[in-house]
């Protein structure tokens, strides 16, 4: 126990001494004025941390972990402080009657070598999505741009994809169908813009440094030191710098809550999350607050297991969890249990009625249920016991929620053995892409403000399905529901396509809808979060 303190107490010690070297320090700065006499004035610096390094900065790549992208670029729209869209390198947008044609007028601003944002960049960009294959190429069919589906499957060239530059501040997008949801899709990282002649100058080590890629949001990338920390600085180019208060944020990957605590407590961080075991020591602090957020942690199975194929088996993991204490003792920060996909409080039907309560609570009932499911499953099977591991990742959040299903699962369900692999998040994502793990213990943040941002990611071939689950009726479903003009009968099919992959397919076992415990010091004014897409804008935000 001894050697544990020691080492939690170095550690803080490298910590405090790398964030010092990297600018990380009190918020006040001290001035002499005409006088002689000394004022404090408020450094416009934000020092924050995270738990993960950035996994790309590459915006056709990205995957997760959108904050840095959303701050130091931006797109034909971004979110505002509502979380609606707002025209942002767009100046201007028109549509034609049908709703299948949308022009952009591209707004006077430039990227941080000077150059002029242009249409271009947008089309360069948008294509290379395609090319590369990147994580959310699937974004570009949830919007209807023209021929995307058909370009995934090989059956079209990327140059008959409907976006084009019609010159330099003229962007044509076409549509298969109308799609109300246009606007609000086009806030997500996916649609950023990218200068073609820098990113073919960079080549393979585009993006891979700060130095290694053009800025044209609010603020810079000037520092990125992998796995340690990174460095926001103001854009004095971007269009609308002058209402921009910040200088810098600051943001330190810390993996362990009590260099977090300390970190904070001595003032060289102004927020911090909270794990369960730090929560009912501050819940009396003035700066403490509890949030219930709209993302979601599951298990995802991998299908093509001998054992976990089987739907019964499934049934019996989904059950055999309870839920409720994972949340309170687990988690034990605002988080509540989840018995479907789609969390409660975020997602209304044309009527205002919550999606949650529509569909109620899925796949719920007893530990003897449970049982019975685990003993005709493991027949079914032609084994007697399972032994299984599940991929986590590396963080103290992670890690205790997975001793508590550790817990659960070998004491609820006869014969069942769980290994715990810990490891750093971006492999946790490898790991899941290439579908090498048994169970994995997996997050989804939402990417926009509608249901189907949870539900398309297990069409066939997505690349956030991570399982290999197939369901033909689903995939249908799914493209049915793109194109349904009629916003009442649309929200019937995506409350079918819930109970399809849960209770029908059992194909994930939903556990918890975000919560989130944090530390803010309470001198920080609109910090802007958002429920979907990016977590934060700080374009707004200053230290009073």
């Amino acid at each position: 126990m001894k050697a544990k303190v020691m080492s939690i107490v170095i550690l803080a010690i490298i910590v405090s001494a790398t964030l010092a070297g990297c600018g990380f320090g009190s918020s006040k700065k001290t001035e002499t004025n005409n006088s002689g006499k000394e004022n404090t004035k408020t450094k416009q610096v934000l020092n924050i941390t995270e738990t993960s390094e950035i996994p790309t900065m590459d915006s056709t790549k990205a995957h997760s972990m959108f904050t840095v992208l959303n701050n130091v670029n931006e797109g034909l729209f971004r979110q505002d402080k509502n979380n609606k869209p707002i025209l942002a390198a767009a100046e201007k947008h028109e549509q034609s009657k049908d709703g299948l044609s949308h022009t952009f007028i591209i707004r006077d601003t430039k990227w941080s070598n000077g150059d002029p944002v242009t249409a271009h960049d947008f089309e360069f960009a948008w294509k290379r999505v395609l090319k590369e294959a990147g994580a959310y190429n699937y974004m570009f069919v949830t919007v209807g741009v023209k021929n995307a589906q058909a370009i995934m499957d090989g059956k079209k060239d990327i140059n008959e994809l409907g976006v084009k530059a019609l010159d330099d501040k003229t962007l044509k997008v076409t549509l298969e169908k109308p799609n109300p949801l246009l606007e609000t899709l086009l806030t997500f990282a996916t649609f950023l813009p990218q200068n073609q002649k820098f990113v073919e100058e960079m080549g393979n080590q585009y993006a891979l440094e700060a130095d290694k890629l053009l800025y044209n949001g609010p603020f810079k990338l000037a520092e990125w030191k992998h796995e340690q920390s990174w460095k926001l600085v103001k854009n004095p180019d971007y269009w609308d710098a002058k209402n921009v208060k910040l200088d810098e944020i600051n943001t330190f990957v810390v993996k362990d809550d009590s260099t977090d605590l300390n970190l904070y407590e001595s003032g060289k961080v102004d927020r911090i999350t909270l794990t369960a075991a730090s929560v009912d020591n501050y819940k009396d602090n003035k700066e403490f607050k509890t949030t219930t957020l709209a993302g979601i942690g599951f298990l995802r199975f991998n299908l093509n297991h001998p054992v976990l194929k089987n739907k019964n088996i499934r049934k019996a993991i989904n059950l055999a969890i309870d839920k409720q204490g994972l949340t309170d003792i687990a988690l034990n920060n605002g988080a509540v249990p989840l018995y479907g996909l789609i969390p409660g409080g975020n997602y209304y039907s044309p009527e205002n009625k919550d999606f949650r309560e529509l569909n109620g609570e899925l796949l719920k009932g007893t530990l003897d249920k449970a049982k019975n499911y685990w003993t005709k499953g493991l027949q079914e099977s032609g084994v007697k016991d399972l032994k299984v591991s599940i991929n986590i990742s590396d963080t103290e959040a992670s890690k205790k929620m997975a001793e508590f299903l550790q817990s659960q699962l070998e004491t609820n369900l006869p014969g069942f053995k769980l290994e715990i692999k810990a490891v750093p998040f971006e492999q946790r994502l490898e790991i899941e892409k290439s579908i090498k793990y048994d169970i994995s213990l997996s997050t989804w943040d939402p990417d926009y403000s509608d249901p189907m941002t949870y539900l398309d990611m297990w069409i066939t071939g997505s690349s956030s399905n991570r399982e290999d689950y197939s369901n033909k009726e689903y995939d249908k479903l799914v493209e049915s529901a793109r194109f349904e003009t009629d916003l009442s009968k649309r929200y019937e099919i995506l409350l079918k396509l819930e109970k399809i992959l849960i209770e029908e397919d059992v194909a994930i076992a939903p556990l918890y809808q975000a919560g989130q415990a944090v530390l803010m010091h309470s001198n920080i004014k609109e910090l802007v979060e958002h429920p979907t897409g990016a977590e934060f804008s700080f374009q707004w935000t200053y230290l009073e």
